[in-house]
C-alpha cells in the first residue's frame, strides 16, 4: 500500500467506496487537518431536493467546512457526467489557486473515472430518436428492451441491469443514431483533453456484513427524519419515471408506498435490499477500476484517524 503524498503539486485527494461506508465523516476529519475543501461527487448529491434520502451533508457540517457540488441543480435539470466533471475541475483549479486542498468525495466511480482518465466522445443523439428509444422499451417492456440490446450491445446489456432504465435507454439509442454500440464509442480514444493533477486516492471496502447494517441503519434514520416528505414532494412534481432523481435508492420503494401499492413496511426491506445490492455492486466497481493509494478494509471509524494520518506525506 502506497502513502498518501499531499507534498505534490497540483494534488488532488479522492475519498471513494460504497454508500454508507462513512466517506463523508472522513472527509470533513481530513478537509480540517489539512485545509480541505469537499468537493462530491455523487450523481444523486447534486439535487437540490434529495437532501435527506441521499444523504446529504448537514447544514452545520456545510458551515463548518467549504462544501461544492451539492444541490446544485433541480431535479428537473439535465446533467451528466461530462456538465459533472467540467464544473469539477472548475472547483479544483480555485482550490489550488487559494492554497486549499481539494478532497473529492462520493461513490459515483464514474465521475471520478472521468475526472482521472477523461471521456470518450459519444455522438449527440436527437430527441427524435431518444424518444422513439424511450417509447419502444414501453411498447414492449422492459425484458424485451433489455432483449433487444443485447442483440446490437451484448457487452453493454451485460454491463447494465434491466432495471437501470436510464442507462439502458441510452446505450439502445447511441446504436439508433450511430450504427455503432455505445461500447464501441467506449473504447475509442479520449476526446477530452486530460486534465493533469496528481491523484491520490483513499478507498473504503468494510466487510460486508458491517456495511450492509450500516445502510439499513441508515435508512432507517432517514425515514425518521423527514425522507417520506421529500419523496411526496417529488412525487407531487409529476416527473418523468426515467428522470435520474427517480431512481434514487429509495425513492421507487417509497414512491410505491405513497400510492398504496405497498405497506411502509415492505418499502423499507425493499429499499434496504436495493441498498445493499448498490453497494456491493460499489465496492465491486472501486476494487477494479480505481487505482488505490490507500484501502481501508474497515468501516470509517475516529479511531483510524492516526494510523492514516501517519501514512499522508505532506
Amino acid at each position: 500500500m502506497r502513502k498518501i503524498d499531499l507534498s505534490l503539486p497540483r494534488r488532488v485527494l479522492i475519498i471513494a467506496g460504497p454508500t454508507a461506508s462513512g466517506k463523508s465523516r472522513f472527509a470533513l476529519e481530513l478537509a480540517k487537518k489539512f485545509g480541505g475543501v469537499i468537493i462530491n461527487c455523487d450523481s444523486m448529491q447534486v439535487y437540490d431536493e434529495l437532501k435527506i434520502i441521499t444523504a446529504r451533508p448537514s447544514h452545520s457540517d456545510e458551515i463548518n467546512i467549504p462544501h461544492k457540488l451539492y444541490g446544485i441543480i433541480s431535479v428537473t435539470d439535465s446533467f451528466s457526467v461530462g456538465i459533472w466533471r467540467n464544473l469539477a475541475i472548475s472547483e479544483i483549479k480555485a482550490c489550488w489557486e487559494f492554497g486549499k486542498l481539494p478532497i473529492i468525495t462520493g461513490g459515483t466511480g464514474l465521475y471520478i473515472k472521468a475526472l482521472m482518465e477523461g471521456l470518450s466522445e459519444v455522438p449527440i443523439v436527437s430527441k427524435r430518436i431518444r424518444e422513439a428509444a424511450i417509447q419502444r422499451r414501453k411498447k414492449i417492456g422492459a425484458e424485451a428492451f433489455h432483449d433487444e440490446l443485447n442483440e446490437f450491445d451484448p457487452e453493454s446489456a451485460e454491463r447494465l441491469d434491466i432495471t437501470d432504465t436510464q442507462r439502458v435507454i441510452r446505450a439502445y439509442e447511441v446504436f439508433m443514431a450511430t450504427n455503432f454500440p455505445l461500447s464501441h464509442w467506449h473504447k475509442q480514444e479520449k476526446k477530452t483533453l486530460l486534465f493533469p493533477a496528481n491523484y491520490q486516492t483513499i478507498i473504503f471496502e468494510p466487510p460486508r456484513d458491517t456495511l450492509y447494517a450500516k445502510c439499513e441503519d441508515r435508512l432507517e434514520f432517514m425515514l425518521k427524519n423527514g425522507a417520506l416528505n421529500e419523496v411526496r414532494a417529488l412525487k407531487n412534481m409529476n416527473l418523468d419515471p426515467n428522470c435520474p432523481a427517480m431512481k434514487a435508492l429509495g425513492v421507487p420503494e417509497f414512491l410505491a408506498y405513497l400510492d398504496n401499492k405497498m405497506s411502509l413496511d415492505e418499502a423499507l426491506y425493499g429499499a434496504k435490499q436495493a441498498t445493499r445490492r448498490y453497494a456491493k455492486r460499489q465496492t465491486t466497481w472501486f476494487r477494479n477500476q480505481i487505482i488505490q493509494n490507500y484501502r481501508l478494509n474497515t468501516q470509517y471509524s475516529k479511531r483510524l484517524l492516526p494510523e492514516i494520518f501517519s501514512n499522508i506525506i505532506i
